[in-house]
């Protein structure tokens, strides 16, 4: 199945125009399957890959002492893959602080803020997410009953504010692919 979505993840790459020579790609690794997917499937898809760029994990650390992030660390140190966790409060603004109802907003928001200024530090150009085929269906739902128009995100999209692009590599992907993958390879998937 991992050779599958490396195929996919390789035509939404062609498709879109996602990678260039000389890139250096930050993954927003979450800990969940998408991202580790996305991770393993950038990874080797670098090795045959005619375009070279390079990759990095960070992981935005919510503050939460339930989440552990020493299997991701592990498992980027078997691939060769830099990775940086950045710890931060998020946590304790969206629950103790400001006492969300939803969270999942704030959250988001505050997660790709930092993730976005952790990538720069660290001189990519590229943020890669792991935003799958189901996704892109779901956000297209929400948006059209929610708030009456058709709308879902880009494959591609530059932020001018950070100067960094961002890129969905899963796009032609289905989640219960990702699903599978994680399960079948053992992914280190934080619960």
């Amino acid at each position: 199945m991992l050779q599958r979505i490396i195929g996919l993840t390789r035509k939404a790459i062609d498709d879109f125009n996602m990678i260039d020579d000389g890139d250096k790609i930050a993954v927003g690794l979450s800990g969940g399957k998408d991202s580790i997917t996305l991770l393993n499937s950038l990874y080797y898809l670098q090795k045959f890959y005619p375009k070279k760029f390079e990759l990095m994990a960070i992981t935005i650390h919510p503050g939460s002492e339930a989440f552990k992030t020493d299997k991701l660390e592990e498992m980027c140190k078997n691939l060769g893959i830099e990775y940086v966790v950045y710890n931060s409060n998020i946590a304790e603004v969206v629950f103790d602080i400001r006492k969300e109802k939803s969270p999942c907003s704030l959250c988001a928001n505050m997660r790709r803020g930092m993730l976005s200024s952790v990538a720069t530090e660290h001189g990519c150009n590229k943020i890669a997410l792991g935003h799958h085929a189901d996704d892109v269906m779901e956000t297209l739902l929400m948006s059209l009953f929610l708030n009456g128009k058709i709308y879902t995100f880009s494959p591609v999209t530059y932020l001018s504010r950070s100067n960094l692009t961002t890129i969905r590599p899963l796009i032609y992907v289905d989640e219960k692919m990702t699903r599978i993958t994680a399960k079948h390879n053992n992914f280190p998937v934080v619960r």
